[in-house]
């Protein structure tokens, strides 16, 4: 039997470092980010989907996806944003379930799966628990800053578009703080896998 463990946070509160480090420990990862991707490149019936809700402006010349141009759209209109997360859900979904099934039929101990929009995308329900990788938000809004070269404003936008991480922080089953050093989190990872 597998164990599920989702693992989440917000943008910028080092869900990847996590991710990384379970990975580079051999468990199996359903990356969400990598299943997005996925199912917008040229020629799916995803990419088909968001050219005919939001236009051929969005392509490049070699017609895939342009995400720098559909950031730019999403992230200053709230509604579009929203309805690019309707129009993906179920190719996200579909795409996901069929990668659990795969691991689950592999017999995998752990399956790890990184989603940033678990909770806000109901993913939680398919977890056996889930793990949240927090800061204090004024340490997520100076990290993303620095790290996407964003002003304040630009960078508490991005914030806003997700679930706070302090309500996530709220809901998970275990709390990694990232505040700290990289191998003090590592260490709290570590902590948290033996007890399995």
């Amino acid at each position: 039997m597998s164990f599920v463990l989702g693992v989440t946070g917000s943008i910028a509160t080092g869900k990847s470092t996590v991710t990384k480090y379970l990975r580079d420990q051999g468990f199996a990862i359903i990356d969400a980010d990598q299943v997005a991707r996925e199912v917008v490149q040229a020629g799916t019936p995803g990419l088909a989907a968001i050219v005919t809700y939001f236009g051929e402006g969005i392509l490049t010349k070699e017609r895939e996806l342009d995400r720098q141009k559909l950031g730019t759209i999403i992230f200053s209109d709230e509604t579009k944003r929203q309805e690019l997360d309707t129009i993906l859900k179920g190719f996200i979904r579909t795409s996901f379930m069929k990668k659990l099934a795969v691991f689950k039929q592999q017999k995998e101990a752990v399956i790890v799966c990184d989603i940033p929009l678990l909770y806000e995308a109901g993913y939680d329900e398919l977890m056996d628990r889930v793990m949240v990788v927090y800061v204090p938000e004024v340490i997520q809004c100076q990290r993303l800053m620095a790290r996407d070269q964003l002003t304040e404003v630009e960078a508490r936008k991005r914030m806003a578009s997700q679930m706070s991480i302090e309500d996530k922080k709220k809901r998970a089953d275990i709390i990694i703080d990232n505040g700290g050093s990289r191998a003090n989190t590592y260490q709290q990872v570590a902590a948290f896998l033996k007890e399995q």
